[in-house]
């Protein structure tokens, strides 16, 4: 099988987790792409995924797109199958999928149905994705010892700050968080870091639909740097994760949010 490392990203044809992808790709490891699009017309649309695999091969990097959705138990099976098939190992797990809810609406009058996609595919698909590379990363680390096995999941500052028109999203993403800490302090044992990166505003599709209103905010001095974060802000510290320079921090919550964090008077 390959020596190159290898990284799973799930929710990586766009956005965060696209720049995540090529990021990894640029420091010399080989993609698992997982992606779950629809068309305006609600087809499954590969156009985006596509796409990102050309990027990752143009940086000389194999790629190999499975569209999934990560919620879906027999989806994180195949994901995992095709990672173990074309490459026989996975270095480093990136949790980056997730959505939002499909209308914002407030708390009191939020749905079950709304609640359960949201979760599934923001909290129960990422930790039991975890749950199945993590056997597999400690099968690899006895047999490999020296190798450096490391899983990242996207957070979010949601998951600290009330937004009660969206309370499922704020839901799920604290659950993000303590995921982080069991699975570090499960894994510590093997040596596989496990880490949260927490992006602030970024610049995605899923943002698109409120840019007005953050622009508004940013400019008022939300954030002391008075910016959109961009995909490449998050991707960036992933790559400093993968070139194993936290290594000694597992269970951190990084912050990537201009300055959010701060709680400024």
């Amino acid at each position: 099988m390959v020596e190159r490392p290898v990284a799973i990203v799930t929710g990586a044809s766009r956005g965060i987790g696209k720049g995540i992808a090529k990021e990894l790709a640029s420091l010399g490891f080989d993609l698992v792409v997982n992606y779950f699009d629809f068309t305006s017309e609600g087809k499954p649309d590969e156009s985006k995924a596509l796409q990102t695999q050309k990027k990752i091969k143009d940086l000389g990097a194999a790629c190999e797109i499975l569209r999934g959705d990560i919620s879906s138990a027999a989806d994180r099976k195949s994901l995992v199958a095709l990672a173990k098939s074309k490459f026989g190992r996975c270095d480093m797990l990136v949790n980056n999928a997730g959505v939002a809810p499909s209308k914002r609406m407030d708390l009191l009058e939020a749905t079950e149905e709304s609640f359960d996609r949201v979760l599934g595919i923001n909290l129960k698909g990422p930790y039991f994705l975890t749950q199945k590379v993590a056997n597999w990363m400690i099968e690899q680390k006895k047999a490999n010892p020296d190798r450096a096995l490391r899983i990242v999941s996207t957070g979010s500052i949601s998951s600290y700050t009330s937004s009660p028109a969206r309370g499922e999203y704020c839901v799920s993403k604290a659950g993000i968080s303590m995921m982080t800490k069991l699975y570090a302090d499960r894994l510590a044992e093997y040596g596989i870091g496990v880490f949260e990166i927490s992006p602030g505003i970024i610049a995605t599709d899923m943002t698109s639909v409120v840019k007005d209103k953050y622009d508004k905010l940013i400019a008022e001095g939300l954030t002391p740097i008075k910016r959109w974060g961009q995909p490449e802000d998050i991707a960036k510290v992933v790559g400093a994760i993968a070139e194993g320079r936290l290594d000694f921090s597992t269970g951190q919550v990084i912050n990537v949010d201009g300055g959010f964090h701060l709680r400024r008077l």
